[in-house]
């Protein structure tokens, strides 16, 4: 090993370690961003939806004052359906859907159990909410939005350890507003510094949007989620924002699906500053106040990706200048060696040959 390393000279060998500890760096925030992308589960449910990269998730969030309500999510999923056929898009399973979607509002609500009243903040939802945003249930199940009864509820643990004292509360009846309902279900609400400030610092529920909307102070559906067909990039995203027919001023479209991309993360950082500009009056729901933040994170990492492999790139690049110009050989030097090469090789071959053929 000594006598390997006394080939090369002071500088040569740290231009080396340098080489060698920004390619371990730049593999280090390379395995961070695309473990943790994985684990943002309301971001990817085009994925768990289809496997074959050909579907699409898109997001929409509409301002205080645009009027979305169950009607205007009906007329928008026939129109959908109406598209889909005119682009002949269709399943090889005949029972298959092409499409899920699920709509939501935010609000608050008070439960009542006994002689135990709770204020906690609430998300009404509709359609398949749960499989965009699953939870993490501590027992119980999932309830869907399109359950025909609209009175079961997900609490989360804090809720149920005030309201019973216990976090095994599956099958309890609370009131909300006077009505009964009953506790399908117990999450472990996601925690830390981020979660928090996305709008996680308080105990919360999940319940059906009609009882939000009766029973709590909303203004309408705020959040409409779709994962879809994409058969071009670009498609779901278009056809949705097209058919909604909502102008710019009273909606935003994200798609979530290629959100952490480079060239959507070349878009944060392009614009860096204006950002945090918000002109759109819109409450993001928590998980939307989660994913940008994760943008902004991932924006970031792409950077110094860029740095840590730019860096190497560059000293390589000189390294093969520096020899091209010291080099003692010519071109034709080469080829007379592949030549050389390939004679040797050839009468290796027939030597072989030779020697197993009178067996």
């Amino acid at each position: 090993m000594k006598n390997f390393f006394r080939n090369f000279t002071i500088k040569q060998i740290i231009i080396a370690v340098v080489v060698v500890i920004c390619l371990f760096i730049w593999g280090g925030f390379t395995v961070f961003a695309t473990v943790k992308k994985q684990e943002l589960l309301d971001q990817n449910a085009a994925d768990r939806w289809s496997a074959e990269n050909d579907t699409a998730q898109i997001s929409c969030f509409f301002t205080e004052g645009t009027k979305v309500d169950k009607n205007s999510i009906m007329t928008f999923e026939h129109q959908l359906d109406a598209v889909l056929r005119e682009s002949s898009i269709t399943s090889t399973n005949e029972n298959a859907r092409l499409w899920a979607d699920a709509y939501s509002a935010q609000g608050k609500v008070t439960i009542k159990s006994g002689k135990s009243s709770l204020e906690l903040n609430a998300v009404g939802i509709g359609g398949d909410f749960f499989m965009f945003h699953p939870v993490q249930l501590i027992n119980g199940t999932y309830f869907s939005g399109n359950d025909l009864m609209h009175d079961r509820i997900i609490i989360d643990e804090d809720a149920a350890w005030q309201l019973f004292g216990s976090n095994d509360v599956t099958g309890m009846e609370v009131y909300i507003g006077g009505v009964p309902h009953y506790i399908c279900g117990v999450i472990r609400r996601a925690d830390g510094r981020m979660h928090e400030a996305a709008g996680l610092d308080k105990t919360c529920a999940y319940i059906s949007y009609e009882t939000l909307e009766e029973q709590g102070n909303i203004e309408g559906i705020n959040t409409y989620e779709i994962v879809m067909p994409n058969p071009v990039s670009g498609f779901a995203y278009a056809k949705v924002k097209e058919k909604f027919g909502i102008d710019e001023l009273g909606m935003q479209v994200v798609e979530n699906s290629a959100r952490y991309g480079f060239k959507s993360l070349f878009t944060v950082i392009s614009e860096f500053g204006t950002r945090s500009m918000n002109s759109y009056a819109i409450g993001y729901p928590y998980w939307e106040n989660v994913a940008r933040g994760w943008e902004d994170i991932f924006a970031i990492i792409l950077i110094l990706q860029i740095l840590f492999l730019f860096i190497p790139a560059c000293i390589i690049i000189i390294t093969l200048i520096i020899l091209w110009k010291r080099k003692e050989w010519t071109w034709r030097d080469v080829w007379r060696a592949l030549q050389t090469w390939k004679d040797n090789v050839a009468n290796r071959f027939h030597k072989e040959k030779n020697k197993w053929k009178y067996f």
